[in-house]
Parts: structure tokens; C-alpha cells; sequence
């Protein structure tokens, strides 16, 4: 038997590979879902027009999502915290400086993730043992898995779609305004390192077969109540129609013991706490960084022994337009990332820095009217200006440029917990005054002015972007993997998920993580 651990981007894209391949795959998984009641009311929604939605059901799976200049604490979809419930329980962590987490949620972060979907780049990942030419194939593999809204423009010339089946989403007021003066512009700003286009993410935008389209309702970062944002989730649903496949929810794996050439698998019910024992001739860990290296670190007794964690630093800044776009809080719209700027000017960084352009939504207008306190209606008529002036840039950075996390595996009662610490690095704060610079330097081809002063760089971790734990190396020692994810000492055990990226690029890492998943399970031999 097959094992694949984990119901996450990597864990599905794995499972779809060796189910092509012809094996027989089980899949053990935490597998939480949304709470009942929730479900009902998105399930309700779901069945008709946007138009005719109940506003008391809109308001619940709106949820209450407290904003602060440093971004959403934590979000939540669909009005609940779900996808973080029953962590510190079952995969007991700690963080210090640092703001990652776990998800047992069934879909794993794919249930909360922001949907932008690019690859990497060759120069971004030249520290790693194989290339892009290695995970094109299953890039394109990928893709056939995700919906993709996406426009083929410049930024393919960089960037590939590594797919024909793309659809469109329509852009904003706002942002349709910037791709203009930023086409208008286009020959200064790839003078000066940059390369833009539309967003990419990972939605059905329109109608079809499965469904309905886009209704551009703006709830997009609350949940979408017409699920068109991809969830591994709905993957693992196609899976389970083969009889190839086998889904066994309930489980969190504690420990891996390989042995005569089979791994027994330690797990436990989450539910009822009993130990449950399960015997593979080959096991695809793919539960998240925090969740596999925790998993790694017990089977391997390696307590006390840190390891790095990498992350790509995720900052925010507000950028405001020097034209205003009038009553863009009335506009139908979506609020995923609408605009993609990369900047690959070596002055700059050495290695792509990844910029997401936001237009208006909601919460920017709980954002700014909460230092305000009960006061902020006297200031409605500001407060509507400055928004129709408001756009968001949320930017990554390599690795390479960002603060690492140490991971150490601590006893804890008659278990263990992952303590988490964060660390500093002056190159990113260097790194993002020359960022800073350089958009100050092209205002007048932008129309925009970044709000340097209120620049927010999120503390490790914060932006889900980890990995590393157990790189890649073409000869690895303890603690590092081969090309096929395995961990020194082990021979039937593959990592599939970031851990054993060596280093995080900037770009977005869902579509990397499935691609190498993919290309992983496409390499097993297993008969």
C-alpha cells in the first residue's frame, strides 16, 4: 500500500500522480471541515444568484475579520477559524518572533490561500538540485489541476502560463487604470527592473460545465460562497471516484519507522485519541512544513537538534494612485491580487522580488476608520477619497533576503512540540529601502506613490511562505533530502512539500509545491 499524508496542494498533487501512474493510493489526513451551520448558509448561498442573496447569510460568512496597518492577523474563511482549530492540540508548536502555524484542515492552506499562482524562476532557484526545465512538465501537470484566470501578456515571456485552458477574470476600475499608464510607461520600467501584467490566481472565472462564473461580489478574501477559489479539497473529490484511491480522514501522523522494506506508520484518532498503526511500502509526506518537520523530527528522535527554517519575507505598503477612480467601494469587483509587478534588477536583488497589486475592499475602509474610533463618520468624505486613490502592494522576498526560523523538536509530556524562533537579517530591511526607492524613482510612470512611512514587514513566518527544512542536495547528508524528497536514512519515505525547497523564492509558492509534488510521485517505481 501507498501512503500520501496530507490533503493540501502537495499531498492531492502527489496522490494524482501516482493514481495516473496506476497504483493504489491511501490518503490520511485530519480532514477538519467548516462547522455545520457554516456550511448550510454557504450551501444556501451557492444554490442562487448573488442578487438575491440574504444579507444576514452574507453577514455570516463575512465574519468578523479585525484588521490592523499590519495586515489580517489571522484569516478566517467563510466567518470561522476552521483551518487553525485543534493545531495546538494535535501538533503542538510554539512560536517565538516568528508567526507561522499548522492547518489539519482537509485542503490544508489551500482553504485560506490568496490564490496567486506563478512559477519559479531558474535564477531563483540555482542553489537547488534541479531546474526549471525539470518541473516544467509538471507545472503544466499542475495547471490541469487548477482553474487559472490569467492573461497571456508580458509577463509570460518570463514567467510561463504552462497552460492553454486560462480564463479571464475582469479587473477593476483602479487596476485597469494602472495597466494602462504602466503600458503607456513600459519601456522605462523594464529600464529600471520591472516587468508587469495581469494577476494570475487560481479561479473558475467563468461559467461552465461544473458551474457558475465569477459573480464579482468582493467577498473573495471572506470565502467565496460559489467555491470558484480552488481547494485541494475539490481535487481530493476527483480522486475519490477512482477506485484506485482510498480516503482515510481523522488520522494525524506521529511517528514513521522504515524497516524490510516497509514504513509503519505511528498515527492517532483525532477524535477519540487511540493509537492507530498502518504498514506502507511507501509513504509521500505532504502535511506543511511546520506538521512534516515535526513528523521528520520525532521519527527520527532528533530532539534538541535545530534546524533552519527558510522564509520569503512578506511585507505590505499602500500605494496611492495621483488619479482618483470615484465610488470604487459601489464597483463590482474581485479582491484577490489583480495586478503581478516583478522587479529582476540585479542593483536591486540578486533575485526576483514579487509584487501583488491589490484594489479596493472592504476591510481598507475598517482599516483606516479604526483609529478613528466612533468619531471616523465625521471623516466619511476623507476617508472615500483616500480610497479611491488606494491601492495595496503586498510584496515577497527570496529567501535569500529574509530573516530564517530555527526549528527545534522539544520533549513535551509524553509527546513532543516544534518551538519556532525567528530570526533578524539587515539585508531585508536594506533590501526593501531599495525597493522603496525604485518605485519613488518611477511615480510618474506608476501614477502612484508608495506610503513608505507605513511600510509593514510581517514577522517570519507570517506570510506561509516556509520551507527548507530538509533541502534537496545532490549528496545529502543528515537532515537534507535527495532529489526524490527523501531524508538521509530513509528509502521508502519522500517529502513532497516545501521542506525540501532549499531555498523560497519570492514568487508564489502554491504551484511550485504542486509541480514538484507531481514530479516526486511521477518518479516512483513502486509496482
Amino acid at each position: 500500500m501507498i501512503v500520501v499524508i496530507g490533503s493540501g496542494p502537495a499531498g492531492v498533487a502527489c496522490a494524482s500522480a501516482l493514481v495516473e501512474k496506476g497504483l493504489d493510493v491511501t490518503l490520511v489526513d485530519a480532514g477538519i471541515q467548516l462547522e455545520p451551520e457554516r456550511k448550510s448558509v454557504v450551501d444556501g448561498l451557492a444554490r442562487v444568484s448573488s442578487e438575491d442573496w440574504p444579507a444576514d447569510a452574507v453577514e455570516t460568512i463575512r465574519g468578523e475579520m479585525a484588521v490592523e496597518m499590519g495586515g489580517v492577523p489571522l484569516k478566517h474563511v467563510y466567518g470561522s477559524d476552521y483551518p487553525y482549530q485543534e493545531v495546538d492540540r494535535l501538533v503542538p508548536f510554539e512560536n517565538h518572533n516568528a508567526a507561522t502555524r499548522p492547518t489539519l484542515a482537509r485542503g490544508g492552506f489551500s482553504t485560506v490561500w490568496g490564490a496567486s499562482v506563478l512559477p519559479y524562476l531558474a535564477g531563483d532557484i540555482d542553489d537547488w538540485p534541479i531546474g526549471v526545465e525539470d518541473l516544467a512538465p509538471h507545472y503544466r501537470a499542475a495547471c490541469s489541476l487548477v482553474p487559472i484566470s490569467a492573461v497571456e501578456d508580458d509577463l509570460a515571456s518570463l514567467l510561463p502560463l504552462y497552460t492553454n485552458g486560462h480564463q479571464q477574470l475582469d479587473p477593476s476600475v483602479q487596476i485597469s487604470a494602472l495597466l494602462e499608464d504602466l503600458a503607456r510607461s513600459e519601456a522605462r520600467l523594464k529600464a529600471g527592473g520591472f516587468r508587469f501584467g495581469r494577476a494570475r490566481v487560481a479561479v473558475r472565472a467563468e461559467a461552465d460545465e461544473r458551474g457558475r462564473g465569477c459573480a464579482y461580489c468582493g467577498l473573495c478574501l471572506r470565502g467565496c460562497p460559489y467555491r470558484l477559489i480552488y481547494e485541494a479539497s475539490s481535487t481530493l473529490d476527483q480522486l475519490r471516484r477512482s477506485e484506485r484511491f482510498r480516503y482515510v480522514p481523522d488520522l494525524v501522523v506521529e511517528r514513521l519507522v522504515e524497516s524490510g522494506g516497509s514504513v509503519t506508520l505511528h498515527a492517532r484518532s483525532c477524535r477519540t485519541g487511540e493509537p492507530v498503526r498502518l504498514e506502507a511500502s511507501r509513504v509521500y509526506v505532504g502535511c506543511g512544513v511546520v506538521s512534516t518537520t515535526k513528523l521528520l523530527l520525532h521519527s527520527l528522535e532528533a530532539f534538541d537538534r535545530p534546524l533552519v527554517m527558510k522564509d520569503s519575507t512578506y511585507f505590505l505598503v499602500p500605494w496611492l494612485r495621483w488619479k482618483a477612480a470615484p465610488r470604487v467601494q459601489e464597483e463590482a469587483l474581485y479582491t484577490l491580487a489583480q495586478a503581478f509587478i516583478e522587479l529582476t534588477d540585479p542593483t536591486v536583488s540578486a533575485k526576483t522580488i514579487h509584487l501583488q497589486v491589490y484594489a479596493y475592499n472592504d476591510l481598507y475602509r475598517q482599516l483606516l476608520a479604526r483609529p478613528l474610533g466612533r468619531a471616523s463618520g465625521l471623516f466619511r468624505v476623507p476617508i472615500d477619497q483616500l480610497l479611491s486613490r488606494m491601492l495595496l502592494i503586498q510584496g515577497y522576498l527570496h529567501s535569500d533576503l529574509s530573516p530564517t526560523l530555527t526549528a527545534t523538536l522539544r520533549r513535551h509530556g509524553e509527546g513532543s512540540k516544534l518551538v519556532l524562533e525567528g530570526g533578524s537579517d539587515p539585508a531585508t530591511r536594506r533590501t526593501l529601502r531599495r525597493v522603496m526607492l525604485r518605485l519613488i524613482r518611477h511615480v510618474r510612470d506608476f501614477r502612484a506613490l508608495p506610503a513608505w512611512p507605513v511600510l509593514q514587514v510581517a514577522a517570519p513566518g507570517r506570510g506561509f511562505h516556509c520551507g527548507g527544512t530538509f533541502p534537496m542536495r545532490e549528496s545529502p547528508g543528515p537532515f537534507e533530502s535527495d532529489r526524490l524528497g527523501r531524508p538521509h536514512g530513509f528509502e521508502r519515505v519522500h517529502v513532497v512539500d516545501a521542506s525540501v525547497f532549499p531555498s523560497m523564492p519570492a514568487t508564489t509558492i502554491t504551484l511550485s509545491v504542486m509541480a514538484n509534488a507531481h514530479r516526486i510521485a511521477s518518479a516512483c517505481d513502486e509496482a
